[in-house]
């Protein structure tokens, strides 16, 4: 795909690669009715007629739980909520069929209950249509919420990826285990502090020779500072990017990194 010429590229965006934004406040046009965008994205990828595109749209918006969708059709952005414009960027994202929808923080501008709407609504969907979907977050708990699989990423590289149920029973990179020990726990004692990672993450414009987590990790070897980490299988769905789950690193002693103890 990367290969492809930008003509060929506007065919996959929105046909087989849909995208949802973080803010829907930004990514949708303020001047155009909702039902303008939806039907534009229709008409250009599926070519067919602006009543058919029309029935298209009111169906996807039905299926996102927007009520009186003929109705909602010509309404502009500033009418809808918050999680309702959300609705309507699942929607846009939903209506070709695409085969894999990349969800960008769909949550993260929400309330905690529109939050766990919209989060049941991607299950909805994903068990209605069959179709991937590649959700990006930084929240663990919505990571926990709706995912199979799990890519743990640090600096720009995948550092951990397996089941969900490995990533959270299981970690084994000290980058995932400093995520999962810095969550707040709801039967934890109200004065027990969280764990924050210490340190700073690197700098992308100049990123260091070896691991990238290395100097945050109070357990990096020699090795770590010196080279990237190879991939090791822990078993079929999970693999680390890490050089103590490596096995000829059994036999070294790990020295304590004075500066991530600071």
């Amino acid at each position: 795909m990367l290969a492809l010429p930008e003509k060929e590229m506007r065919k996959v965006r929105g046909a087989e690669i849909s995208m949802i934004f973080q803010d829907a406040m930004t990514a949708l046009n303020p001047t155009i009715s909702i039902g303008e965008q939806i039907i534009e994205g229709i008409i250009r990828h599926q070519k067919v007629s602006k009543q058919e595109a029309r029935t298209q749209a009111i169906e996807i918006l039905q299926l996102v739980g927007i009520a009186n969708p003929q109705a909602r059709l010509k309404q502009y952005l500033y009418q809808f909520s918050g999680g309702m414009r959300q609705r309507i960027m699942i929607a846009m994202g939903l209506v070709c069929r695409p085969s894999i929808l990349i969800a960008d923080e769909p949550t993260t501008a929400l309330d905690v209950t529109i939050q766990a709407q919209i989060l049941d609504l991607f299950k909805q969907i994903q068990k209605q249509t069959g179709i991937s979907i590649l959700m990006i977050t930084h929240d663990l708990g919505v990571v926990a919420h709706v995912a199979d699989r799990v890519h743990v990423m640090y600096a720009g590289k995948i550092v951990e990826s397996g089941l969900v149920r490995d990533i959270f029973y299981n970690p084994q990179h000290p980058y995932t285990k400093g995520l999962l020990a810095s969550m707040p726990r709801l039967y934890s004692s109200r004065h027990q502090p969280l764990l924050p990672i210490a340190g700073t993450p690197p700098d992308l414009f100049a990123p260091p020779k070896g691991c990238a987590f290395a100097a945050r990790c109070a357990h990096a070897l020699e090795a770590c500072r010196d080279y990237q980490p190879e991939d090791t299988k822990i078993n079929e769905q999970h693999h680390v990017a890490c050089w103590l789950q490596d096995p000829r690193a059994k036999n070294i002693r790990c020295p304590v990194n004075q500066a991530a103890d600071t």
